[in-house]
This record gives structure tokens, C-alpha cells and sequence, in this order.
């Protein structure tokens, strides 16, 4: 079974959430999956403290999330909010002088983190046969890595 792993990570790239998935789960829903399994923490956090920002890349839609998640928990939205990241244009291209494939400061945190999973030998070829074996090794390379961290620290 190939499967697809969704990281919800802080400003500093550690996670926060992972959820796997089967890899023919699109990615609105296997955000709406991540986000329903760990709804005790969003109904647990008090309103009176800022919103938790999810930054989305532009292939999610944000409508379409908001819609499904009310649907499990209707205050959610009280709690969290979604951001399409920035996107350069093709003037801001030109101005800095590049093209194609330029990174985004604030996604690039996410593309750190998962460049840092993809060290982990285990996860270079993830073909477990349960979604929980393959959630457990990715919850493991996020260990090793805090770990190291803290040993450097």
C-alpha cells in the first residue's frame, strides 16, 4: 500500500500533528482526517488566546476545509484559520531575477521539516501495511530528530 504523510508543524519546523494516509487520499481530505483525529486539542485551547494559523500551499481549499471541519466541530473556526501561502508573481520574479521555482520564506519551514524526515533510512521507501506502522515510523523520526536537537543543545 503507498501512502502519503501529512505534518502539521510549528515556525520552527518540529511537529505539531502527523497523520498518514493512503496516497490516492487528496489533501484536503487527509488534512480534514489529521485535524479530526486531534480535535480534543482544538476543543480543549481557550478562545481567548490567538487563533492557530495553518499555512496551506494553493493546492488546498480553504472553503472546502472550513465547510467539513464545522461540520465535526462548529466552534473550530473560533480556534483556528487558514492562510494560502504566498504565491511570488511573475513581476516579483523579474525583479529579483529569477524563474521557475522560487521558495517562499514562511512554507519553506515545512519543506525543511520534511527534508529532514527524508533522512531518516527507514522512511525513503515507505511501503508499510498499516497505516499505524507507517504513522509510528514517521512519529519515530520526529523523535530522533528532537533528540538530536537537545543533545547539540
Amino acid at each position: 500500500m503507498e501512502l502519503s504523510d501529512i505534518s502539521a508543524v510549528d515556525s520552527l519546523g518540529f511537529p505539531f500533528f502527523t497523520y498518514c494516509s493512503k496516497a490516492n487520499i487528496s489533501d484536503d481530505q487527509g488534512l480534514i482526517e489529521m485535524l479530526s483525529d486531534n480535535i480534543d486539542y482544538f476543543k480543549s485551547k481557550p478562545v481567548n488566546i490567538p487563533k492557530v494559523t495553518i499555512l496551506l500551499d494553493n493546492g488546498y481549499h480553504p472553503q472546502k476545509l472550513i465547510e467539513e471541519l464545522k461540520k465535526i466541530y462548529p466552534a473550530i473556526m473560533t480556534k483556528i484559520r487558514f492562510k494560502l501561502s504566498p504565491k511570488p508573481s511573475k513581476a516579483e520574479k523579474e525583479n529579483l531575477g529569477k524563474t521557475g521555482f522560487v521558495p517562499v520564506k514562511a512554507r519553506w519551514v515545512i519543506e525543511r521539516t520534511n527534508s529532514w524526515m527524508e533522512r531518516c533510512k527507514s522512511l525513503a521507501k515507505n511501503f508499510e501495511r498499516t497505516l499505524e506502522n507507517a504513522t509510528a515510523k514517521v512519529n519515530l523520526c520526529f523523535v530522533r530528530l528532537m533528540l538530536k536537537r537537545l543533545a547539540i543543545a
